[in-house]
């Protein structure tokens, strides 16, 4: 588990359910502390319409502002979530490092998403992966409501083995299961990561994974166990698709990063920043975000200050 990597989400599917807009210069300072913080990839944003998702109207700014840190050693991955081929175009302009795109496994939640079939929407992601590999970028893509659907209950495996059997004829390696209605439990992350892996020893996995039903950091564990080694995670747990049925957050990154430290691993990221924009984002959104150790560590705080005192 030393090898795992820790894709930041929190910047894009943290964000977009989120009504409050947050100031490009709050999402600057929020970068900054992730960066120093050691984690592997951020994703700043997502290229979509923002009069449907107004909280990724910056996502191009964004991207311009951290451009200039590219020569800098410790600098992480940057991603983005593109669904089209203007948002794709709008991401090569910026030079985005690390380019993700997704089918949903739902007819259903695809038609709410992109206005597409889950067919319609591969043949197109398809065709632009061809383009982001022909620039030489990164691709990541993924099967949302890969275990289940709000809308459809239910998806079939076998549907979700096909969509990833085209990614592989493609020549596709980075793909990641996304449990966008947060339906997955572990011995169903076992059996699709176990199959997927005799389906292509060789590909990288990520998993992705949320809390409707609380066992968004068990089921990431499970994947672990089995070899996956790409984990996306939010910070302070926001997040969820605005165009699922039931929305939940993320799995918490700074909760799954004490677990992993707790058991010895990845000691180089420092969870303190990762802490600092969680409490930072609960004091901007006047609420209490859904992770635990961030209100762990303020409530010690506070008990501290109070002994003092």
């Amino acid at each position: 588990m030393e090898k795992v990597i820790i894709h930041e989400v929190g910047l894009r599917d943290g964000l977009q359910m989120e009504s409050e807009p947050v100031p490009t210069i709050t999402k600057e300072e929020w970068v900054k502390l992730l960066i120093q913080s050691n984690i592997d990839i951020i994703q700043l944003g997502s290229f979509v319409n923002p009069q449907k998702v107004p909280q990724m109207a910056d996502t191009d700014d964004l991207f311009e502002l951290f451009s200039r840190t590219k020569a800098e050693p410790q600098k992480p991955i940057f991603s983005a979530l593109v669904l089209n081929e203007k948002g794709l175009e709008r991401a090569l302009a910026v030079n985005v490092d690390m380019i993700c795109m997704g089918v949903s496994a739902s007819d259903t939640h695809s038609s709410k998403n992109t206005g597409m079939t889950s067919l319609q929407a591969l043949d197109r992601i398809l065709e632009m992966a061809k383009v982001v590999k022909k620039e030489g970028k990164k691709l990541q893509v993924s099967v949302q409501s890969a275990f289940g659907c709000g809308f459809e209950g239910e998806i079939p495996e076998k549907r979700v083995f096909q969509i990833v059997e085209e990614y592989f004829k493609n020549g596709i390696q980075n793909i990641s299961l996304a449990d966008t209605a947060g339906m997955a439990y572990p011995t169903k992350v076992e059996r699709m990561y176990a199959k997927l892996m005799e389906m292509n020893p060789n590909a990288q996995f990520a998993c992705h994974f949320h809390n409707t039903y609380g066992m968004g950091l068990l089921n990431v564990y499970t994947a672990l166990k089995l070899g996956v080694r790409y984990v996306e995670t939010a910070f302070g747990g926001l997040g969820g698709c605005p165009f699922t049925k039931q929305p939940a957050g993320n799995v918490c990154t700074e909760d799954f990063v004490f677990m992993l430290q707790r058991m010895g691993f990845r000691q180089d990221i420092d969870i303190s920043k990762i802490i600092a924009v969680s409490k930072y984002a609960s004091g901007f959104f006047i609420k209490d975000l859904p992770g635990y150790i961030y209100k762990t560590k303020r409530e010690n705080e506070n008990t501290r200050r109070n002994k003092g005192s």
